[in-house]
């Protein structure tokens, strides 16, 4: 049974996960210390802005470590699929985390500073921190980038569509700060340069209010696709299909006339079905055969948990939408 993302064999592993977020959590660290020193030396409306954006993401990645561990645990009596929705609970918090000490404080700051009129300066402090935290967020991208171009390879789907349809919260979360973290810097220097050049602070002011609305966006965004997770996100029609002839597949199974897949879990899925068996068989070897399929579905690691029922005479039956494509195509006119 192939892997609700990647495919067989391919699974992310969680080590790569986590050792996203701590490369991501270092660099934001440094990058946020930085930035505060420069702003109160500096007085700059798009530094503060940057400070403000750079502590959040460092807190955020605290949140999204927390996830990681407590997502991981293995289901018990009390929490019979498991904890990986956890995941998405706490990668929630770390977006409203961006959004409210991020987003809000840089708008904030920025409409403040709109009527300041001071001359910059220690422009040269800025600069210097602006480019060492380009580094840095270039590191921290660049594994995000490895990890999410390594899936969206196996998958065969572009890279910003896995990255918005992944069950991975915390990549998606790291992949997307540490991108609007690089345009945000693009935007801060252009402030700075401008209050430079101009020797007006509203420059600086609008870098501020623009890298508040970037970070806005991204809040929204993360905090929606983790509500669709929670709410029950399921699985691509391929991987449905994929799935669908998987169980086809199985001995003991002659047709499926229910499939439901659902995430509850980084590459986690639930899985009920309703299939017909070959044979008529005595009822107690029904639910000898139908409690073994579960079993041997439940092998595949990407299954939390299987359940299957018998399916009614009447239920038409469900293929993969390749078979139906085949079997229309050998039905046209040659």
């Amino acid at each position: 049974m192939p892997e609700p993302e990647r495919g067989p064999q391919q699974r992310e592993p969680q080590s790569e996960s986590l050792l996203t977020v701590v490369i991501a959590f270092s660099a934001n660290l440094l990058i946020a210390i930085a930035k505060t020193v420069a702003a109160l030396l500096s007085g700059s409306a798009s530094m503060i802005a940057e400070s403000a954006h750079s502590w959040a993401d460092s807190g955020n990645e605290v949140l999204l470590l927390v996830a990681e561990r407590r997502g991981a645990k293995p289901r018990d009596a009390a929490h019979p699929l498991g904890y990986g929705r956890e995941t998405y609970i706490w990668s929630m918090f770390a977006a409203f985390g961006l959004f409210t000490a991020g987003a809000v404080v840089s708008i904030y700051n920025g409409i403040h500073e709109l009527g300041a009129s001071e001359a910059s300066s220690d422009v040269l402090l800025n600069y210097i921190v602006l480019g060492v935290s380009a580094a840095l967020e270039g590191t921290s991208f660049l594994q995000a980038y490895r990890q999410a171009h390594g899936a969206a390879s196996a998958r065969k789907v572009p890279l910003l569509r896995h990255v918005l349809q992944s069950s991975n919260p915390t990549m998606r979360a790291v992949f997307a700060e540490d991108s609007a973290a690089l345009v945000g810097l693009a935007i801060a220097f252009l402030g700075v340069l401008l209050h430079q050049l101009t020797g007006s602070a509203v420059y600086d002011a609008v870098g501020s209010i623009a890298v508040g609305v970037l970070l806005g966006v991204v809040a929204v965004v993360l905090i929606d696709r983790n509500r669709r997770f929670l709410l029950g996100e399921t699985t691509s029609p391929q991987v449905r299909d994929a799935v669908l002839g998987e169980l086809l597949g199985h001995d003991t199974i002659e047709r499926v006339t229910y499939l439901h897949l659902e995430f509850i879990g980084p590459s986690k899925v639930f899985l009920v079905a309703a299939v017909d068996l070959a044979g008529n068989r005595p009822e107690a070897d029904v639910a000898v055969l139908l409690r073994t399929a579960e079993r041997r579905i439940e092998e595949n690691p990407y299954v939390e948990e299987a359940i299957l029922t018998l399916s009614l005479p009447d239920d038409e039956s469900l293929e993969p939408r390749g078979a139906v494509s085949e079997r229309q195509a050998r039905q046209q006119p040659a």
